[in-house]
């Protein structure tokens, strides 16, 4: 595969990772606007994002035998279709829990894209070539949560938030038409694999002995808990309690997204002379410090809300070489079921963002305080995790 192709490939494999931002970062502006026409609370329309965080978690354990049983470009199409039509549910739902509802199911379906465009990148490329793919899949995908804010605050404004799941499904429809067009076949069926439970099982239980799997994409699940911790209270902070309109919650959010992709071409640059290991302890190190001085600020008052912007956004911006870094390090050992350990991998992501999300809307109080808490345990976690594997490694 020439250098052209592989631009077109990652491309597409942007595209299906950007779904998942854009599934989640268009319709945080329209919180406000769901909690009063469907005449309901704050913590119950944050629940539909845990919801859809329980879906990706549950519906990646499926995907990933799938993908390695299968293919990739088949299940990926029809995981899609399904997203395009539970999404194009949303637009009328009557009620909050039907809306939590379908956007579980809307998770299930888009979640075999996000695992597939992992496995192709581990089909592809190999060593630290791996982190470099996903490097320039996060300059492409990064887009997304870049301009979904913005553009979900301003649909919003002028057509309501339902408006927002149009555009959603439109765009998904459009991801389908690209798969089949533009992405080859990177792995061919195989049949040996099994898809019964207990096999299934089992093909599981051998990535998770695998203690580089492990470490890492624990470290990856504790950068998505930073995340998602910080996309479930942000609204409500910023919104409600500091006074910003959704269109100007929409540029702030777009602003710590813009920061994510020039970290993960900061990495690109960084891997050419510091290992990806290396990286991470740094990083997670810098983030623990960032949340726990924003906490004690929360806590005690001393930082205004330009101030809690300005250090959020240096929290925001760590986890663009923790999930890069984490996700290609927790990938490197396997080959063959490369899709099982996508979606192994990709499930630790959402479990820990589904508590973490959990948690924020569970602990709900009216202030900043919730947010920032679960903020700072999910950094803090992934230090003393990259801590304890480079105390390890130096004892070999």
């Amino acid at each position: 595969m020439d250098r052209r192709q592989q631009n077109i490939v990652l491309f597409v494999l942007g595209g299906l990772s950007a779904i998942g931002p854009f599934a989640v970062d268009m319709y945080l502006p329209g919180f406000s606007a769901i909690g009063r026409d469907l005449k309901t609370t704050a913590t119950l329309v944050g629940f539909t994002l845990t919801s859809y965080t329980l879906g990706i978690a549950i519906g990646m354990l499926a995907a990933g035998p799938i993908l390695d049983r299968y293919g990739r470009k088949r299940p990926i199409t029809i995981g899609m279709l399904l997203y395009v039509l539970t999404t194009a549910g949303c637009i009328f739902v009557p009620s909050i829990y039907l809306l939590i509802s379908l956007r579980f199911f809307l998770a299930l379906g888009c979640c075999v894209g996000m695992v597939g465009s992992n496995a192709i990148v581990r089909d592809l490329f190999s060593g630290k070539e791996i982190a470099r793919a996903l490097s320039v899949m996060m300059m492409i995908f990064g887009v997304a949560p870049i301009i979904a804010p913005a553009v979900g605050g301003m649909i919003v404004a002028a057509a309501g938030w339902r408006a927002i799941f149009l555009v959603l499904a439109v765009i998904g429809l459009l991801v389908v038409i690209a798969v089949r067009i533009l992405l080859p076949e990177t792995k061919d069926a195989d049949v040996s694999i099994s898809l019964r439970p207990r096999d299934v099982a089992k093909a599981y239980v051998e990535v998770m002995k695998e203690h580089q799997f492990v470490i890492y994409a624990s470290v990856a699940g504790a950068g998505s808990g930073t995340l998602f911790s910080y996309i479930t209270g942000s609204p409500f902070v910023f919104i409600d309690l500091f006074g910003f309109s959704a269109r100007q919650y929409g540029w702030i959010f777009g602003t710590n997204a813009l920061a994510i992709v020039v970290a993960g071409q900061i990495n690109r640059l960084l891997l050419k002379r510091f290992s990806p290991a290396g990286i991470l302890f740094a990083i997670t190190g810098i983030q623990s410090a960032i949340a726990l001085f924003l906490l004690a600020g929360t806590w005690m008052g001393l930082i205004d809300k330009f101030a809690t912007l300005a250090l959020v956004a240096c929290y925001v911006f760590c986890f663009g070489f923790i999930l890069t870094n984490g996700t290609a390090l927790c990938l490197q050992p396997f080959s063959r079921n490369a899709g099982s350990a996508s979606a192994l991998s990709g499930s630790f992501l959402m479990v820990t963002g589904t508590v973490a999300s959990a948690l924020v809307s569970y602990l709900h109080d009216g202030t900043a305080f919730p947010m920032t808490l679960i903020m700072c345990l999910s950094a803090v976690s992934g230090l003393i995790l990259t801590g304890t594997e480079a105390l390890r490694r130096r004892k070999e």
